[in-house]
């Protein structure tokens, strides 16, 4: 979501008068001259006396009464004020301006204009990138993270620097490794996606991890208050960008006006998933849709997918567009004939609010030509101002709240600090360690080189929607810790590393050194919002530097590899030069200690890799193309582990550690008997047959699913000398080949924490509606008779499904 001020549209006025652009510009200034006039600790609410008499400000009242009275006292062109993400106030109504926009993808990010740093809270907490904070396949840990963020946030609402509502996760899947934002996500997988969406919307909601709601701080004051228009709420997250948005800018191809040719069988097993959990398990109470079109329809026109959202998959909350996402369905997609019959596509497919200013100056057209009824507008209103009475923006003074006591002594505290650090070890992954290289012993280091041109920056560390940090501390300030004599160059001039004129100075360093750190990769100059990558190689002459240093280091490389996107680094992964390989991605503030724990062992990495790492051969394959299946025809590989049929550099799922684990299948059963559980009775199996001759059943055709779960026991046991979070994970696959099922599938995952030379017992349960079936070539979910193999580790159980 760019600054409007940055958004490349070639708009088509067809009116020519001053007056009109003024008038069109005119929310922009006045929003940015209130952002910086208005004084940051000024919080502003309504409800005040003498207007509090409204019986919109009467909170005893069930929250649907208190919508619709307030909706009542609206006129027309008030009504349409609302549409706007910058809401610029109702002052005979009390009712103050209000600005929608604000991020929190992994902290409070300065680039929604909600957000200020200019009051009493100079920072906020920059945890881990989302990717990052995904490897470390950590429920628990994803849950407290948005805790922390909601904590800061709320404190930051109550001295006038955010509003409520923060437009964040970012839960798409990462189908493509060249994706500039495939950073933000939670990965490639539709099981992690989903999860990550329900724990970071329970969290940041201010729900508790048994579903119930917060109504208070931390677990001194909790209780569960449910009203006809939904749950109280901390603050408000949305679940974006819906649907099949993974492309930025690749060739000729333009996130603006890109069509996302999706199959019914990728879009009910790949796509949908993680945004129906978010809504059906995260209860978020925000969606919002994207730029590209699906099939040929805008997504924010897409009435089938908006409402399915809210009829089969229970969505209470309002759905906004991505910023300026309307005006792409005239503009850019050309989908509708002008610019108002672009606002009623969207106010009619279930848009409740546009970033950007289309609604704003389009609505009142749409409804004089007739494309539009009032009654749309007000069913818009609905959702959204249901959203603030349940935030309890028209409760009063927010200080005298629920959330009142939260101020500056909230932010950067010690406790958040400590999670930041936890969740960047947690978060890193050790992609290589021959001949356990690492961990380094600190009094066996005489000197320490660290070469690389993202080794001595704090930027290196935050990756895309960050604000400002509260103490962070780069690479070599987190090594200096351990090794006092520690030399620092660039080795490039930056990250793009065109030129190798600095290399010289980089191969002395390496050659006087005793031990030596590269620190490559990628960095915001290489990917990012509007920026895809064209290529997987390391940038410019990066490789080359890893070698020539290796080529004079005493001993044997450690390679430190920043970025979000996967590389691919098979050079270093065959080179006995180079002795191991760590993936840190985008760390978050404590990233340069956290880095610093696990090269000398002060922490056991677990961390995962939340999506395939593949060759530089898979760039031939066209971006554009979002089939997951591969195709042996028209030679395409597929994508993600589920589908990919190539040698990956790395696989989903790899990581190392400085121990290692075995498994023992405690209990799991053989034989599940789907008879009783088929709808159409035991006189009537209603079985379908692939063309293969495999039986299988759609999930929707069995009574109770939650019956047939299972779990799956294990007994996990650390060999090593070092205790170790490890990270155990479950697969299924179908004995048998049936066209269009993944090679395998996640069916769930756990972390644990082992003491050296202990075990554990854990279990994972595993629902074979949704776990261990896929979607057919018509979306279908179906289930498969036969075997399944259920995969841990290097142990494997077969699973007889029959009916």
């Amino acid at each position: 979501m760019p600054f409007h001020s940055n958004f490349r549209f070639r708009f088509r006025f067809r009116c020519s008068r001053p007056l009109f652009l003024i008038l069109y510009f005119l929310p922009f200034v006045l929003s940015l001259l209130q952002l910086r006039l208005t004084p940051a600790s000024a919080i502003q609410f309504p409800c005040k006396p003498p207007q509090n008499s409204y019986p919109f400000c009467n909170s005893s009242l069930p929250i649907s009464f208190r919508a619709r009275s307030l909706i009542s006292l609206l006129t027309l062109p008030e009504k349409i004020q609302f549409l706007c993400n910058n809401f610029t106030g109702i002052p005979r109504l009390g009712i103050p301006p209000y600005q929608w926009w604000s991020e929190s993808l992994h902290g409070i990010a300065t680039n929604g204009p909600g957000i200020s740093f200019n009051g009493t809270i100079k920072s906020a907490t920059m945890f881990p990138q989302v990717l990052n904070t995904a490897a470390s396949f950590n429920r628990s840990l994803w849950f407290r993270i948005a805790s922390a963020v909601a904590v800061e946030a709320r404190a930051m609402y109550n001295s006038g620097q955010a509003g409520l509502t923060f437009w964040a996760p970012n839960i798409n899947i990462f189908r493509d490794p060249r994706w500039g934002r495939g950073q933000e996500t939670p990965g490639e997988d539709p099981l992690l996606a989903s999860a990550y969406a329900v724990e970071y919307v329970k969290g940041f909601q201010g729900q508790d991890e048994s579903d119930s709601v917060v109504i208070g701080y931390a677990d001194r004051d909790r209780r569960v208050l449910e009203e006809d228009g939904g749950t109280r709420l901390m603050l408000s997250a949305c679940c974006k960008h819906f649907t099949a948005y993974d492309l930025e800018k690749w060739g000729n191809y333009s996130r603006y006006s890109f069509n996302a040719v999706v199959t019914e069988q990728d879009m009910a097993d790949t796509y949908q998933p993680p945004f129906k959990s978010c809504i059906q398990h995260g209860k978020a109470s925000c969606l919002m849709c994207s730029y590209n079109s699906i099939n040929g329809i805008p997504a924010c026109s897409r009435a089938d997918f908006l409402q399915q959202a809210r009829k089969d998959w229970g969505f209470s909350g309002y759905i906004t567009s991505d910023c300026d996402a309307v005006a792409t369905i005239y503009e850019y997609q050309f989908y509708a004939k002008t610019a108002y019959d672009a606002v009623a596509d969207a106010l009619k497919a279930g848009v409740d609010i546009n970033c950007g200013t289309y609604m704003l100056y389009n609505t009142a057209f749409a409804i004089e030509k007739g494309r539009l009824q009032e009654e749309d507008v007000d069913r818009a209103l609905q959702n959204l101002v249901t959203v603030l009475f349940r935030l309890g923006f028209f409760d009063g003074d927010p200080l005298k709240g629920n959330f009142g006591r939260l101020g500056s002594q909230d932010v950067c505290t010690k406790e958040h600090q400590g999670l930041a650090l936890e969740a960047a070890r947690q978060g890193i992954v050790l992609l290589k360690n021959d001949k356990k290289f690492l961990p380094l012993n600190k009094n066996d280091v005489s000197s320490l080189a660290i070469i690389g041109p993202g080794a001595s920056t704090s930027s290196q560390l935050l990756g895309g929607y960050s604000g400002i940090p509260c103490r962070a501390k780069n690479y070599v300030e987190g090594l200096q810790k351990y090794i006092k004599k520690t030399s620092c160059v660039h080795g490039c001039l930056d990250v793009a590393c065109e030129s190798n004129s600095t290399f010289d100075e980089a191969l002395l360093v390496a050659e006087a050194s005793d031990y030596v750190i590269l620190v490559v990769g990628l960095d915001l100059t290489q990917e990012t919002e509007d920026r895809d990558r064209v290529t997987l190689l390391l940038p410019g002459k990066q490789m080359e530097l890893v070698s020539m240093v290796a080529a004079v280091s005493k001993r044997p490389l450690i390679v430190v590899l920043t970025g979000g996107g996967p590389v691919d680094v098979s050079f270093a992964k065959g080179d006995p030069r180079i002795a191991s390989i760590l993936w840190v991605g985008y760390p978050g503030e404590a990233g340069g200690e956290a880095l610093a724990q696990v090269v000398f062992g002060d922490y056991n990495p677990g961390g995962r890799l939340p999506m395939t790492w593949y060759p530089e051969s898979f760039t031939k394959i066209p971006m554009n193309d979002m089939n997951m299946r591969a195709n042996p025809s028209r030679r395409y590989p597929g994508r993600t582990y589920r589908f990919y049929t190539e040698e990956p550099v790395y696989h989903f799922g790899h990581g190392l550690s400085y121990t290692d684990y075995t498994y023992k299948l405690l209990s799991v059963p053989n034989q599940l008997s789907l008879l009783r559980f088929m709808k159409s009775g035991a006189g009537k199996r209603e079985l379908y047959q692939t063309e293969a001759g495999v039986e299988y059943i759609a999930t929707d055709e069995l009574l109770s699913c939650e019956m047939l779960s299972f779990s799956v026991q294990i007994s996990v046991m650390n060999m090593g000398h070092m205790d170790g979070s490890h990270v155990v994970m479950v697969y299924s696959k179908a004995s048998r080949a049936v066209d269009g099922a993944p090679e395998k599938q996640l069916v769930g995952f756990s972390r644990v924490h082992i003491r050296a030379f202990g075990a554990t017992e854990m279990s994972i349960e595993v629902d074979p509606c949704e776990h261990l079936s896929f979607a057919n070539e018509h979306g279908q979910r179906i289930l498969t008779l036969g075997e399944h193999i259920l995969v841990v580790g290097d142990l494997e159980h077969s699973l007889l499904i029959a009916t």
